[in-house]
């Protein structure tokens, strides 16, 4: 670790940063200044094609072919050339206005072709694309490595669909299941969350100052303006979001961070589970070489990944959280608040994306240990109440569940007792000795081919 990362404040960019890299270079202040000079310099071509008469010619090739280029790829020196400004000038957006327009002046641009750079707009119309430019580019990372989380899920319930599994409900036995059946449902919520990201709507807005295109009607009454906005902004690749003040409302920002902390949720949730199973002994951790677990305790094999990522989760949680709740508030037409919320957007989903590959570093860890989960279902023998008592009910045999509730309730109970149990029920004697068979193991209903079908 470098003494830069060493002498971080955020474990993001220290003591994390190589799991955060990833998004370094979409959702960082320098991703964040290469997407305005990118917004910056495609307003001023889009301006000068949708409303030619603006300009009465057309660009010059080479101050076309630079604005393009910009548009795609400011280059890397754009950061810190625009911060170099921003510290003469004291205000972020106009600091990228003022390098799109030296980078214009240096291939021989017009005042009147300058003077469109930054026509119309508030710094919020920069902003707010920009912003939704990078959380797509973010969405589309972490979709991704979301869809690698649930494939290694699938696989595990594949892989384990049949290996029967005492449940726990309440923290005390129950119905059993599969381990595999217990992967299936996490991957069939996590689909279920991942289709609910993927699908948020991200808007963009471009009306000037308050959302009226007072400017622009001052300057060209004659131009279809809100026309012209939808067209730029749908080349962004946006969702036009017409009715505005100053900012993009940021209900979308608000429905992509809940939905993004519904995932995290039930990976929390998964976690706990897991760290659980290996508490229990039915999951087995594989010993890495040269790892150490404890400093006093040489035998620990610690679950780190499954609580590293309970951890990363739940601070990604309390960030989005507060994203959701706060960002589509702002006093009258706006106010400041939504800007230093905007930019721990990060952080919040580096810790997400720090917990997913921890999860799947602690998958690749863990193995199933079919002794441990036999021994502990084949002395659940009262789990069989549930069935006696419901083919009681099936065969019309009244009160089934009120006999199985007093053989059973709070007692250990054993196949012996059981099958003495079994032996008094008024049932036809073949009936009898199959619930006579049937063992704890066996009690598994569909849940093998509900895995295998995931």
């Amino acid at each position: 670790m470098d003494s830069a990362a060493l002498s971080a404040l955020s474990p993001v960019d220290g003591r994390y940063r190589a799991g955060a890299e990833p998004l370094r270079a979409l959702l960082s202040e320098a991703g964040l200044i290469r997407e305005r000079v990118r917004i910056e310099a495609a307003w001023m071509l889009s301006l000068t094609e949708s409303v030619p008469q603006i300009l009465g010619q057309p660009l010059p090739a080479g101050v076309k072919q630079l604005a393009a280029a910009l548009a795609l790829e400011p280059g890397d020196d754009a950061p810190a050339a625009v911060k170099a400004i921003e510290v003469r000038i004291n205000h972020d957006v106009k600091a990228v206005e003022y390098f799109v327009r030296e980078k214009l002046t240096g291939v021989g641009a017009s005042p009147a072709v300058l003077e469109l750079v930054h026509f119309g707009c508030t710094s919020e119309d920069i902003n707010n694309l920009a912003y939704a430019r990078m959380l797509r580019a973010a969405r589309t990372l972490l979709s991704g490595e979301l869809g690698k989380v649930i494939d290694k899920l699938r696989g595990l319930a594949h892989e384990h669909a049949a290996l029967p599994m005492l449940s726990r409900t309440h923290g005390q036995t129950a119905s059993p299941t599969t381990l595999g059946k217990e992967f299936a449902n996490v991957v069939a919520r996590l689909r279920r969350a991942k289709r609910r990201f993927d699908a948020v709507e991200i808007l963009g807005k471009w009306n000037g100052a308050v959302g009226n295109y007072n400017a622009h009607v001052a300057a060209l009454p004659q131009v279809d303006w809100p026309a012209v906005s939808r067209r730029f902004v749908e080349s962004q690749g946006l969702v036009w979001n017409e009715y505005s003040t100053q900012i993009e409302p940021h209900d979308w920002i608000g429905e992509y961070s809940d939905a993004l902390a519904a995932v995290n949720t039930i990976l929390i949730d998964f976690a706990r589970d897991v760290w659980g199973y290996i508490s229990l002994g039915y999951l087995r951790q594989r010993a890495v070489a040269g790892e150490v677990g404890s400093s006093t305790m040489p035998h620990k094999v610690n679950p780190i990944d499954f609580e590293n990522a309970e951890g990363n989760l739940g601070i990604a949680n309390a960030l989005l959280h507060h994203f959701a709740a706060k960002l589509p508030i702002s006093r009258w037409q706006r106010d400041l608040t939504d800007s230093t919320v905007l930019r721990n957007a990060g952080p919040a989903l580096a810790h997400a994306l720090i917990a997913w590959s921890s999860l799947q570093r602690g998958l690749g860890k863990i193995a199933a240990d079919p002794k441990t989960i036999a021994a502990d279902i084949d002395r659940a023998h009262e789990v069989l109440g549930e069935a006696l008592q419901t083919a009681l009910r099936a065969a019309g045999v009244p009160n089934g569940y009120e006999l199985l509730k007093d053989f059973t309730r709070g007692t250990a109970v054993d196949a012996a007792a059981l099958g003495t149990f079994i032996d008094k029920l008024p049932l036809p004697a073949p009936e009898r000795a199959r619930l006579k068979a049937l063992a704890p193991a066996q009690y598994l209903g569909l849940a093998a081919e509900m895995a295998r079908a995931i």
